[in-house]
């Protein structure tokens, strides 16, 4: 998501935190520590309520993590790759392969909301307990606090508009329903797109009415909308290539160098004379060993390249996505995801190559089925 930034790893998963995460801590702590607690439990000192915000804000985090945790773990359980997990206002997003059936995208789908319940639940219980125990105080009022926050954010997450797990549920279910996994992202991307423009405008009224808290409300209604969006645009990305193969749409023949050239024999030999921003390398025996970026190249000082190898500073072959022929070119892109191999798929039949993928040639393909052309022949294009 752009606007996130990494800050570490949960379950061996890379974790990314946006920018609204921090301003929502802020806010819900903020509230907490002169709002809800004065309230609640009254006659204590600012101290003690700052510190007891701080707290509830910490656990507060703690629960997203966990939310997001369990979408990773069931994931990873059901086959389903996951490439990072993202805190963001809405609680989470844990970006992850294209789950292969439609109850496998259920559970995944629905273990957060779950989770959060269940969090809420016990801290609600907690909270209970503690008054039982030790009279009514600021624990007590924290954990409740911090049980009805986890439950309103299961409830909320239950919703059914993507991106909330509540989309990806009705997701599963017109995916089960109609065997159509595309026209099943369509409708829950909509939704979102709906409920987004909801809240816009509910918090919008509500900030005029004197609600400064409305504007936030109306940003978290443009994310959803934003994402929505970007949804729907993919699965009619998936619509348009459905069935068609990788040398379908692959650019052949491609400009290639001898990965043992220097730079700058590169950049005059092969560079010069391409028609793509990206060249495989290939090795002493023609096969191929990485590609190289023209914004590589640029960026190797003009006094090292003469003696330094192309090769190193290209990105070797077990980093690049690499697909066969015959492949389905949608699930080659998966692969192709940032967090993967990215852009563009060197083609490679038996250790030979055959040619490159590139943004360019995907979004031809998409462009043709805008025109009624549902197929592509294989020719050679610019990025």
């Amino acid at each position: 998501m752009n606007g996130s930034v990494r800050v570490g790893h949960v379950l061996g998963v890379p974790l990314r935190m946006h920018w609204s995460v921090p301003v929502l801590i802020v806010l819900l702590a903020y509230g907490l520590g002169h709002q809800t607690l004065p309230a609640w439990a009254p006659g204590r000192t600012s101290a003690v309520y700052a510190l007891a915000s701080a707290v509830g804000a910490v656990l507060l985090m703690g629960s997203l993590l966990l939310h997001e945790a369990a979408h990773a773990v069931t994931a990873r359980k059901k086959g389903v790759s996951v490439e990072d997990v993202t805190l963001w206002a809405l609680g989470g997003l844990t970006k992850m392969g294209r789950p292969r059936t439609a109850g496998v995208a259920f559970w995944v789908a629905v273990v957060g909301p779950l989770t959060s319940l269940v969090i809420g639940g016990v801290a609600v219980g907690a909270g209970i307990g503690a008054h039982a125990l030790i009279g009514w105080g600021v624990p007590a009022a924290v954990l409740i606090w911090l049980g009805w926050a986890n439950l309103l954010l299961g409830v909320f997450n239950l919703l059914p508009a993507a991106p909330l797990d509540g989309g990806r549920v009705v997701q599963a279910v017109i995916w089960w329903r109609t065997g159509d996994r595309d026209r099943a992202e369509r409708a829950a991307g909509r939704s979102g797109q709906v409920l987004g423009a909801v809240l816009i405008a509910f918090g919008w009224i509500s900030f005029l009415r004197g609600n400064n808290g409305g504007l936030w409300i109306s940003l978290i209604g443009l994310f959803m909308m934003i994402i929505a969006n970007a949804e729907r645009q993919r699965a009619g990305v998936n619509t348009a290539l459905r069935g068609v193969r990788v040398d379908d749409a692959m650019s052949a023949p491609v400009a290639s160098g001898a990965d043992w050239l220097t730079v700058g024999r590169f950049i005059d030999e092969v560079a010069a004379h391409s028609r793509h921003s990206v060249m495989p390398l290939l090795d002493f025996e023609g096969r191929p060993s990485g590609a190289v970026q023209l914004r590589t190249l640029a960026a190797v000082p003009a006094e090292a390249r003469e003696t330094q190898r192309v090769r190193d500073v290209a990105t070797p072959l077990s980093r690049c996505t690499v697909a066969e022929p015959g492949e389905l070119l949608s699930e080659v892109l998966e692969r192709a995801r940032p967090g993967g191999g990215g852009m563009p798929v060197l083609v490679v039949d038996h250790g030979q190559l055959m040619g490159i993928v590139t943004m360019h040639d995907v979004t031809r393909l998409f462009q043709l089925h805008g025109l009624g052309i549902t197929t592509a022949p294989p020719e050679s294009t610019r990025p």
